[in-house]
């Protein structure tokens, strides 16, 4: 691993509702390096997945310094900025977001498209993931044809087609029951052992506790975490 990756200093995220100001992150500071394989650990409302979609360059903070590979991500402009989402972060969410309407094959050939792929190399790239992710025998069925654990593994295969250095997992987990979820942990190290960066958000510790750093966060507050067994 090598220095940092993500750099936050000071970052406030605020949200204006029934004319009152909502401070969701509160002065946060968080290095990670590349390769790491991070935790972010915290309740429902903690603030946890807003700062994953300012990881992951989703939305902007509302002050504070965001450094991503030496560079301020605000001043990436818009095309810059879907860029570095397309080509360098995969993202994973709770509910996997599959299109209804197309096969698992099709649902992971889609950032392909958008990256300007050719038809039979997007073909072959999905259908590889797929494999990888131990779908080879569920490529031509739809999302309703297929488990939720099956499901949430076409959404890592998507995620990772377009091979990103960079994996953002929100909840990874939290709709499949403890054995899949297990499965789904196992690919992720396996993932992780490939020296890609997988950042992780949860509200559950013992999931929380595969990553090999915990961080938690508690009202919008960083409270640094040592080694994941530490935690």
């Amino acid at each position: 691993m090598g220095g940092a990756f993500f750099r936050m200093r000071g970052i406030d995220k605020d949200y204006i509702m029934g004319g009152e100001t909502v401070h969701i992150l509160k002065h946060i500071n968080l290095d990670i390096v590349e390769g790491e394989y991070l935790s972010v650990l915290g309740p429902s409302g903690s603030g946890k997945s807003t700062l994953m979609n300012i990881i992951g360059c989703l939305d902007t903070p509302t002050a504070g310094q965001y450094m991503l590979r030496g560079r301020e991500v605000e001043e990436l402009d818009e095309h810059e900025l879907a860029q570095l989402r397309s080509r360098e972060i995969g993202f994973i969410f709770q509910n996997s977001q599959l299109l209804p309407r197309l096969t698992a094959r099709k649902n992971v050939e889609l950032p392909l498209i958008y990256a300007g792929v050719p038809p039979r190399e997007r073909r072959k790239r999905a259908q590889a993931m797929l494999e990888r992710v131990g779908l080879s025998d569920r490529m031509e069925h739809l999302p309703t044809q297929l488990s939720g654990g099956q499901q949430q593994r076409v959404a890592i295969a998507r995620a990772l087609v377009g091979n990103p250095s960079i994996l953002l997992a929100d909840e990874p987990t939290g709709a499949l029951d403890q054995k899949t979820g297990a499965q789904i942990m196992t690919l992720f190290q396996a993932l992780n052992d490939e020296h890609r960066t997988v950042i992780m958000i949860t509200h559950d510790m013992n999931i929380a506790k595969r990553a090999k750093r915990v961080v938690r966060i508690i009202d919008g507050e960083i409270l640094e975490g040592g080694d994941a067994q530490d935690a």
